[in-house]
């Protein structure tokens, strides 16, 4: 079974005790079984159907608006309770996956930006995930070895490279749910995902809760 983190943890113990607020514009709202109130809601586009799980390479919403603001917020402003609903929204996409998955692997963060931050927004995430399949969270078999530039206004091919080689993992022979927070161009997820079939996954499959939009 996954274990939680400690920022989950407090991010659970918070959501127990703090009024249910909605992910995009932080109004409250009644119902805490929700992600976005009744404003925010229509605002939140699926993922074009080619996209849509159990696709090999998946995203649940179209990157943009009040999912794109509940993001940055948990990421950036240290809202990591958010990675409950939102963590939520992932897992119901990800039960598509039954029975194919055997392990869920988060996106690794570069060691510098994970102290930075704190908390790897990924497997927050992916913590939701693997217990909706009950299979366990693994946030070691994999990691980020170079902090690569940002991707945004890199031409395809300089995308390409600038993730060459960025990633290692540990020898795993398992079937493999590939989570992280938001897809843009999928070269980083691409070769996340190469560098684990180089340590002999048999299967990769990635998901994104949201993808930037083409």
């Amino acid at each position: 079974m996954a274990v939680l983190s400690a920022a989950e943890l407090i991010a659970g113990v918070c959501a127990c005790v703090a009024p249910a607020r909605c992910c995009g514009c932080d109004g409250a709202m009644a119902d805490e079984t929700l992600a976005f109130c009744a404003g925010c809601s229509p605002l939140i586009e699926q993922a074009p159907a080619p996209l849509l799980p159990p696709a090999p390479v998946a995203a649940v919403f179209v990157y943009g608006g009040p999912l794109a603001d509940a993001i940055a917020r948990m990421k950036y402003a240290g809202r990591t309770e958010l990675a409950r609903p939102l963590g939520q929204l992932l897992a119901d996409a990800a039960v598509s996956y039954a029975g194919q998955a055997q392990v869920v692997i988060p996106m690794p963060l570069f060691p510098r930006r994970l102290r930075e931050r704190g908390f790897n927004q990924s497997a927050l995430l992916g913590a939701h995930a693997a217990r909706a399949l009950g299979v366990p969270l693994a946030v070691d078999r994999l990691w980020r070895v170079r902090d690569t530039a940002v991707q945004a206004g890199l031409t395809k091919v300089a995308r390409a490279a600038n993730v060459c080689g960025a990633f290692s993992a540990q020898p795993i022979a398992q079937r493999v749910l590939l989570v992280d927070d938001v897809r843009t161009t999928g070269a980083t997820l691409a070769s996340a995902a190469e560098a684990l079939r180089e340590a002999g996954c048999p299967e990769v499959v990635t998901l994104a809760l949201a993808a930037a939009p083409r």
